[in-house]
């Protein structure tokens, strides 16, 4: 019973700590995204915390949801306007990737992003329908305490819903890659040599897209080298970085993004966004299957082959002349002696 005691304590603790380490990283999170916000302080385009929440429900179970409703409350609560806004917008904001938790667990989720399904699931599930329930609360939200008029309900709400997708398709992926991320076992010198090169060109390209040349499409040459050449740990990040470097300029109104007014520059910069992260997710995703079905093919063939060897020698013995002999000799019984020859 003692033991018991002990072990459930244990568990709670870790239950704790786990909560407030996720707190941690949603408040720290938001206070960077809130660095390119755009309407009334609290909305951007790309709100992190939402794909932190789902990788951390997605990877630690249900149990540390209080975790995302207590850092969701310790960033609201300096931003108003009322407590009970505070408390409504901190409730959507937890049930958001509550649901895409459970969307995703209903589908059979893998973690590893191997199957094209998964990626499937993760952008329509655990994006774009989870994240709806935060955009309609938050923006409903606003307009009831007054401080949103009516008007600009929907300019909010999209601006809202889609920063909040693109959490989770941009932070999840990549969260998710740093849990299984591995050491590989003696890599190639070229292999770290295109890596190197991978990382420098998604700079390059980063600066092209922040400087006032509309060079936002070079982004997807990098993408589907990341994904061919590296699979989803190549993928997720190169898509991180060619998002934050198209949020900056989208919010800045720079390169592509100049001259246009905030809804024609925030639809432009959520469509590039979402298909960077379906180009990422989907060709990683493929190529993921695509390495799995050509090991199960070897392994096939391996098990093939070793069975026709094993036929093989077993008919060489069968048709050896005295293997033969051996098999059709019929043996003396005892107490007999064997009859002369002629």
């Amino acid at each position: 019973m003692a033991v018991a005691r002990r072990q459930g304590l244990g568990r709670g603790a870790l239950t704790a700590l786990e909560i407030c380490a996720l707190a941690a990283l949603y408040y720290g999170s938001a206070r960077l995204g809130l660095l390119q916000q755009l309407v009334r302080g609290q909305v951007t385009p790309l709100w992190p915390p939402s794909g932190i929440a789902v990788a951390s429900l997605l990877l630690r179970g249900p149990r540390i949801w209080p975790g995302v409703a207590l850092g969701a409350f310790l960033v609201n609560i300096s931003l108003g306007p009322t407590l009970p806004a505070v408390l409504a917008i901190m409730a959507g904001n937890t049930l958001a990737p509550v649901c895409s938790y459970l969307l995703l667990r209903r589908t059979g989720f893998h973690e590893e992003l191997d199957r094209l399904r998964d990626a499937l699931g993760l952008i329509f599930l655990g994006g774009f329908t989870g994240m709806l329930v935060s955009a309609t609360t938050g923006s409903g939200t606003l307009v009831l305490a007054g401080v949103l008029s009516p008007a600009g309900f929907w300019p909010t709400w999209s601006v809202w819903w889609t920063g909040d997708a693109m959490g989770v398709l941009v932070v999840t992926p990549v969260l998710l890659v740093l849990r299984s991320a591995r050491r590989p076992e003696h890599p190639r010198p070229s292999r770290w040599a295109e890596a190197l090169l991978l990382l420098a060109a998604t700079a390059g390209v980063g600066f092209l897209v922040t400087a006032h040349t509309p060079l936002l499409f070079l982004g997807f040459p990098l993408l589907i080298w990341a994904a061919f050449r590296f699979q989803l740990a190549g993928a997720a990040p190169c898509a991180l970085a060619v998002s934050s470097f198209a949020i900056v300029a989208g919010t800045e109104r720079s390169g592509p993004f100049a001259g246009h007014d905030l809804l024609t520059a925030m639809i432009t910069l959520q469509a590039f966004n979402g298909s960077a992260a379906l180009t990422a997710l989907l060709l990683s995703a493929v190529i993921s299957e695509r390495d799995q079905t050509d090991r199960e093919i070897a392994r096939a063939c391996g098990q093939l082959a070793a069975m026709a060897a094993r036929i093989a020698a077993g008919d060489h013995l069968a048709t050896r002349p005295d293997a033969a002999a051996e098999k059709h000799r019929k043996p003396p019984q005892t107490g007999e002696r064997p009859s002369p020859q002629p």
